[in-house]
């Protein structure tokens, strides 16, 4: 789907506002749901009116739910590396297991948390392997953990061409997760997959109000975003996989996860 970029700058008005809203009452989702009805039918249940340019933001848990990433501990069997890993990392080897198997490389241990950069290229704990509120036919189940979705800037661009189809508007799609950070404690919610929202603004060239002439300024509304809707999300059993945002100040333009991330070689802590 094309999808042409018209721009980084602000709008011109000096009076901006930016709406977020968080959809009640999410139905559980499960593998092979249609995510798109269901934010469809969430968002006319809300009273949500699309306009375009708006943004549909997305836990990614419900993604991975409906993508079947869920995964039974039981039918994994650990490798000589998960094994050896277990050692001295205070972990199920079998869960070991999966975060190898989803992860490029280990950076660090401790008892109880691998760092590793994922498949997808970030830095996270344990690969981004979930086992909280994972239910099997609405039962809680310890048996059974969540992986982050194989491709999640491919899942957002799917489902931002299914909503054009259902809504006639041009919506971006934001799918995010929450991360701890190197230097800070407390986890915030980041991108981990979109479509049709800018992953990087360059601000290098443009005036500050002094009329300096800015050097390094690059920000990452996508990430900006994530934790602002993160915010209304939750972290425990608020049930809000989806918050709608309107008055998102920058123009749409399809972009992809690796814009966000840093390459290695610039990387001075790796």
């Amino acid at each position: 789907m094309a999808f042409k970029t018209l721009g980084y700058e602000l709008p011109v008005s000096n009076k901006m506002k930016m709406t977020l809203e968080a959809f009640e009452n999410v139905k559980e989702i499960t593998p092979g749901e249609d995510l798109a009805d269901v934010i469809f039918d969430s968002a006319s249940r809300n009273r949500w009116q699309w306009h375009n340019r708006d943004i549909i933001v997305l836990a990614q848990k419900i993604v991975s739910k409906a993508e079947g990433r869920l995964v039974n501990l039981k039918t994994v069997k650990p490798s000589p590396q998960a094994i050896k890993y277990a050692q001295y990392v205070d972990k199920d080897v079998r869960l070991i297991e999966l975060i190898l198997q989803e992860s490029r490389r280990v950076l660090r241990t401790r008892a109880g948390l691998m760092i590793v950069q994922h498949k997808l290229g970030f830095i996270c704990a344990n690969a981004g392997i979930d086992h909280s509120n994972i239910s099997i036919d609405g039962n809680l189940s310890e048996d059974f953990v969540l992986l982050l979705p194989e491709n999640p800037d491919q899942s957002a661009e799917n489902l931002r061409t299914r909503l054009l189809q259902l809504t006639g508007k041009q919506i971006g799609v934001l799918i995010i997760d929450s991360h701890g950070r190197a230097w800070r404690k407390g986890v915030v919610g980041i991108s981990i997959g979109f479509s049709g929202i800018p992953a990087i603004i360059d601000l290098r060239g443009r005036k500050d109000r002094n009329n300096y002439s800015l050097k390094i300024t690059e920000i990452s509304p996508v990430d900006e975003l994530s934790a602002a809707a993160s915010l209304l999300m939750g972290q425990a059993d608020e049930g809000r996989p989806l918050v709608a945002v309107r008055g998102f100040p920058y123009d749409l333009r399809d972009s992809n996860l690796s814009e966000v991330i840093r390459e290695e070689n610039l990387d001075l802590f790796r």
